[in-house]
């Protein structure tokens, strides 16, 4: 039986590492947060002040070329702009919040109410939002309904309780600050132990089917203003000359996760097809302790004839069912073991 005082000494010691952990994440944020503040100052100057001068979209064009090549393409025309709108938002640098994020930053440009804004950023600071709580906030209007209300302040912490606080983790994990860093996405970041595994072995099934699939990536980074999803597997099926879109759901499949799906699957139809390709495909794969759901989202307006060349190639729901249902079976057992 563990001693209490050795107890006591390795929380104590586990709270000195999580506290500097979250100094230097929140570090590494500020200096991003500060540095993009700069970037849009120097925009803006450059500018003239100017707004709508040809010469602006003509140097944010140029600009982003150069910032392409030497720091990536966080640098795009769109986060010029949204960097130059950053400083423009919040022109006051000392005003600015060590506990806020980017990605918050980026939610709040989209508040034009001033108030609101700054409603936000307090109850940011105060009560530890993670992004997805800030958005959520906003998304239903918590601060109107605030007004509304007199004061009430239920309707806001029923909304907070519908997503997690934010971590020091989430911020090392946050996609510009990785890019902010030069770091690589590792897919680990965004995927749970049992995730993992049955990810690896989805994978893995369909390399091994013998029906011309082409591994591309793992946990594929796509972002829509700001909004960052992640496609679990990603695949090219030769045979079909189409990309294969998985995403795996560990709870009960909803309306949403097929709406996200087919996004993913119109995103790689606008961006990312190759001439002669076919329309991509989206498999959703939803597993839970009692059942496995395969749904497939098939581009629209495809043909009957395409259509039925899936059938040929694509593994069917039953198949994956099967797949998904062993391989969370085994893994029970090693839990278990």
């Amino acid at each position: 039986m563990e001693n209490e005082t050795d107890v006591l000494f390795c929380n104590q010691i586990k709270e000195i590492l999580s506290s500097a952990r979250s100094k230097a994440y929140s570090a590494a944020n500020f200096a991003m947060v500060e540095a993009y503040w700069m970037i849009g100052k120097s925009i803006v100057e450059q500018q003239g002040g100017n707004h709508t001068a040809e010469y602006g979209s003509q140097l944010l064009k140029e600009l982003s070329a150069r910032m392409i090549a030497d720091f990536g393409k966080g640098f795009d025309e769109t986060n010029l702009r949204k960097m130059r709108q950053f400083y423009l938002t919040f022109p006051n640098r000392d005003a600015l919040c060590r506990e806020l994020s980017w990605s918050h930053y980026r939610l709040l440009m989209r508040v034009e109410n001033e108030s609101a804004r700054q409603f936000y950023i307090d109850e940011c600071v105060k009560s530890n939002w993670s992004t997805r709580q800030l958005e959520r906030q906003i998304n239903t209007f918590s601060y109107e309904r605030l007004l509304a209300s007199h004061g009430n302040r239920a309707g806001l912490i029923d909304t907070e309780k519908r997503e997690p606080k934010k971590t020091p983790e989430d911020i090392i994990r946050d996609p510009y600050v990785l890019e902010f860093l030069g770091l690589e996405q590792a897919a680990s970041f965004y995927e749970s132990d049992i995730e993992q595994a049955l990810i690896d072995h989805m994978q893995k099934f369909l390399l091994e089917l013998g029906r011309g699939f082409s591994f591309v990536a793992r946990q594929k980074h796509i972002n829509f203003d700001g909004r960052h999803f992640h496609i679990d597997l990603v695949f090219y099926n030769y045979v079909l000359k189409c990309f294969v879109l998985m995403d795996l759901k560990t709870g009960d499949l909803t309306h949403q996760d097929i709406g996200q799906m087919q996004m993913y699957v119109n995103y790689y139809t606008r961006e990312l097809m190759n001439e002669g390709d076919n329309p991509p495909i989206g498999i959703v794969l939803c597993s839970d302790k009692s059942d496995a759901v395969v749904k497939y989202t098939l581009p629209e307006g495809n043909t009957q004839i395409f259509t039925s060349k899936y059938k040929l190639y694509l593994p069917t729901e039953e198949e994956l069912k099967q797949e998904i249902e062993a391989e969370r079976r085994a893994l029970d057992v090693r839990v278990t073991e």
